[in-house]
């Protein structure tokens, strides 16, 4: 199949991103049905399985010869930190002004002068990032079997849609779910809930695909089946239950999904 005849057999499956602010979205459409042998009626990614951000760094390391690695290290251990704390504390902000500020302190913390241009330079990367190669045959193949794909993450509306239009993938994803609909981010159960109460299947059935191992192991304990999408190769999390599978990349995403329906 090729791209364009991928994407007309999905285009019927609008992509629909949650927000405060938007109008109330249509019925979703009917599962398509599958043998009664597949474990799986739908596959929920996180947005980085899809979403490459290896640009941020490239973009780090010229701004910063020598010093970037070091600034992207710490700027996303604050930037995940700064959403979890402010959760916890009642005193949300959206993915995109948790990044700016984990930015700042990152920059700081390196002793490194962050201009307004090279702070704009930074967060643009944010707001259309590439997917990874092998994102659209895997798809291909996902949608193939029948299975209904959907994304929930973390990351803004725009932020989502933006990458999304870039990839030509808009029509791809049945459901494109932002965390910033409920002022919160995963690992609240709260934010796990929204992928199964949108698709309307029991949680058993849907596969959650994530890339970071917390997001793993908090999928897990809202009671999705779990693939961790390991890309960086990170040691797993210690955090009472481990992923049901995981890979490098998404073909070994492919090839659980069938494995767990022969």
């Amino acid at each position: 199949m090729t791209r364009s005849e991928f994407l007309r057999l999905t285009v019927g499956s609008a992509a629909a991103v949650l927000s405060p602010t938007r109008r109330p979205r249509p019925k979703s459409p009917a599962p398509r049905e599958t043998n009664g042998s597949t474990r799986f009626a739908a596959v929920m990614f996180d947005g980085f399985p899809i979403f490459d951000p290896r640009g941020v760094s490239r973009v780090a390391e010229e701004i910063f010869p020598g010093r970037g690695a070091d600034l992207v290290r710490s700027w996303r251990t604050r930037q995940f930190e700064y959403q979890w704390l402010r959760a916890l504390g009642g005193r949300y902000t959206d993915f995109r002004e948790a990044t700016s500020d984990a930015l700042t302190f990152a920059a700081a913390e390196q002793r490194l002068e962050l201009t307004a241009p090279f702070r704009d330079r930074l967060m643009n990367v944010y707001l259309a990032l590439p997917v990874w190669p092998d994102v659209e045959p895997c798809l291909i193949a996902l949608k193939e079997s029948g299975l209904r794909l959907s994304i929930l993450s973390n990351m803004t509306p725009d932020m989502l849609r933006n990458g999304l239009r870039e990839a030509g993938l808009t029509a791809v994803f049945e459901h494109v779910l932002s965390t910033d609909a409920l002022r919160t981010y995963k690992p609240d159960p709260r934010a796990y809930a929204m992928g199964a109460d949108v698709l309307g299947i029991p949680r058993e059935r849907i596969l959650f695909a994530a890339f970071a191992g917390w997001d793993a192991a908090g999928a897990k304990w809202f009671g999705y089946p779990t693939f961790w999408v390991n890309r960086l190769d990170q040691p797993r999390e210690i955090l009472g239950l481990p992923p049901d599978a995981s890979g490098h990349g998404l073909a070994d995403l492919v090839a659980y999904v069938r494995r767990m329906s022969s």
